[in-house]
């Protein structure tokens, strides 16, 4: 078990067989443990702060600690990604964005949070080796491991159950919703302003 204490009261538990490849290798490049294992981690710290999460206190006590106007922002910007995700189809069936809110949020703030861990390890030990034989970054290397962690092939059956009750959205838009709504990766993909992964307005909650 690899346990992550966050305080007195509150830590993340991930079974140690979690810790190999594609999410993670000690022989990867950090940029890809960042975008594989650390985007995971990211993610379930971020579930603390989500529509449900949210409702608890540090302690774990169901109740209402936000102040009133941190509530209210906090409800407008998720309404925000509950439109964006309304807005996908599969098979011509919408994404339930409100089913789906809490791990849409989950899913954008743990890929910003992998981003920044691994900005931050980049500036304490220094840019990593180009891999050889490819044309990508490092930078742009983190967001293909995020899209990786979602690589999977699904039946149209499957797809409908998980769309009526399942409250994670099909797993390539849960890559083209946090990607598209991260401005980082516009800026490293080099996508025109306005264009679909770069639109002018982004939904963000954390």
């Amino acid at each position: 078990m690899i346990q992550l204490t966050l305080g007195l009261t509150v830590a993340l538990v991930f079974p140690a067989g979690i810790l190999q490849p594609t999410l993670y290798n000690p022989e990867f490049p950090q940029s890809l443990n960042y975008g594989g294992i650390g985007a995971i981690i990211g993610h379930e710290l971020t579930h603390g702060y989500d529509d449900w999460g949210g409702q608890y206190d540090r302690f774990g006590n169901l109740q209402q600690w936000w102040t009133e106007e941190s509530y209210r922002q906090f409800q407008r910007k998720a309404e925000c990604i509950v439109k964006l995700y309304d807005n996908f189809t599969v098979y011509n069936q919408k994404v339930n964005g409100r089913l789906t809110l809490g791990e849409n949020i989950a899913d954008m703030g743990g890929l910003k949070l992998s981003y920044f861990a691994y900005q931050k390890w980049v500036r304490e030990h220094g840019p990593e080796r180009p891999l050889p034989g490819l044309k990508y970054t490092h930078e742009q290397l983190l967001f293909i491991a995020f899209a990786q962690n979602w690589c999977m092939k699904r039946r149209s059956q499957s797809i409908y159950l998980q769309l009526l009750t399942d409250k994670h959205a099909p797993e390539h838009y849960r890559v083209i919703g946090s990607v598209s709504q991260f401005d980082e990766f516009s800026r490293v993909f080099h996508c025109p302003k306005g264009s679909p992964m770069n639109p002018p307005e982004k939904c963000s909650v954390w």
